[in-house]
């Protein structure tokens, strides 16, 4: 936006410009008067332009709302790794230890942040990071403004305080009678309702105006904006194309995958690595085919043939078939003709 309004106020500046160069080539026999009025006006425009733009540089910057949503989210991962990792610290210790004060062990720790943070700098870890930070959006001036004393009090007891109490609200009231307990927690139930349908709405109007992303920032009338003015950022598609290109190979290699039949394939590659010797001795080659599997290469387990002089095991043979009815021998390329279970003899022999 302030790069828009500096273009357009540069554009108007040459504007003026360009009219006092033509009126000067045209009217060159204008008296010298009134080429005094026109560089008189010229500089009038100048140094109103100078004024906006000075102008412009001591405004606010408002904050996107993607900025502002992940500022929150920054916050909350954060504090999710400060609680876990002092969490870590006490796992020697006994079970249960940490889980009685827990709520003021998170509250202390949470006061501290706001010390470093809010209190110090006017923003919170995820809005120093996006370059972002609080202003008192009370304030009818329209340079920036640092939070009050009172508006960082608050903010500490609406977050830090609300978390403790919503936490600690029933064991507190735990001790009453059964009566004034079931009264006390219908009142929070409904307290907490409210909160939530507020907190909704809340949501909503930012969505609409970009202003106020949280219920606390709105009742305590703080808003972000940009610590510096934004530059212009550069858009890179490379990244993008990037991620287009693998997830789209990922696709296509997710539909083409089941159409190819991983089995045949790999047995198909083995009968090329393994060809068929021919000028071998039909017992040596009778011998070995029977001692070892033509799949796996393994002893054969419950050997069963196909038609020709090699064995299979019953579970390859099988699932070989089953994956593919036009399997073929890998080492000499008979189809399965009918699985048969090898029959054989036993030959007793004097040593």
């Amino acid at each position: 936006m302030i790069l828009f309004q500096n273009f357009s106020l540069f554009y108007r500046t040459v504007k003026v410009v360009n009219i006092s160069i033509d009126q000067k080539d045209t009217f060159s026999s204008l008296s010298q008067s009134k080429q005094s009025q026109n560089k008189e006006s010229w500089c009038e425009g100048s140094v109103l332009t100078m004024a906006s733009k000075d102008n412009n540089v001591n405004k606010v910057i408002p904050v996107l709302r993607i900025s502002q949503l992940d500022a929150l989210e920054l916050n909350k991962a954060l504090e999710q790794l400060v609680w876990s990792q002092f969490s870590c610290c006490f796992h020697g210790f006994k079970p249960g230890l940490l889980a009685r004060f827990e709520p003021e062990i998170k509250a202390s720790l949470w006061l501290f942040l706001w010390r470093f943070t809010i209190c110090s700098k006017n923003a919170t870890v995820g809005q120093a990071l996006l370059n972002i930070q609080y202003t008192n959006d009370l304030s009818q001036i329209q340079k920036y403004q640092t939070l009050s004393k009172q508006q960082k009090l608050w903010y500490l007891i609406c977050t830090v305080g609300g978390k403790w109490l919503e936490e600690r609200c029933y064991d507190l009231f735990s001790k009453r009678p059964l009566e004034s307990f079931q009264r006390t927690k219908y009142f929070i139930n409904l307290i907490v309702r409210l909160l939530r349908l507020c907190e909704l709405l809340n949501f909503l109007i930012f969505l609409h105006k970009g202003k106020f992303a949280t219920l606390t920032e709105r009742i305590l009338g703080i808003r972000s904006v940009f610590c510096q003015p934004q530059g212009v950022r550069p858009i890179a598609f490379e990244y993008m194309n990037r991620e287009l290109l693998w997830h789209g190979f990922a696709e296509f290699l997710v539909f083409l995958l089941p159409l190819i039949n991983m089995q045949k394939l790999k047995l198909k590659i083995s009968s090329w690595s393994l060809p068929v010797r021919k000028n071998f001795n039909n017992e040596n080659m009778s011998e070995i085919s029977h001692k070892e599997c033509s799949v796996c290469g393994e002893w054969p387990t419950m050997p069963h043939t196909i038609g020709c002089s090699h064995v299979f095991c019953y579970y390859c043979i099988k699932s070989c078939f089953l994956s593919d009815i036009y399997f073929t021998c890998p080492k000499c390329g008979t189809e399965v003709q009918d699985l048969q279970p090898l029959k054989y003899k036993l030959e007793m022999k004097e040593i």
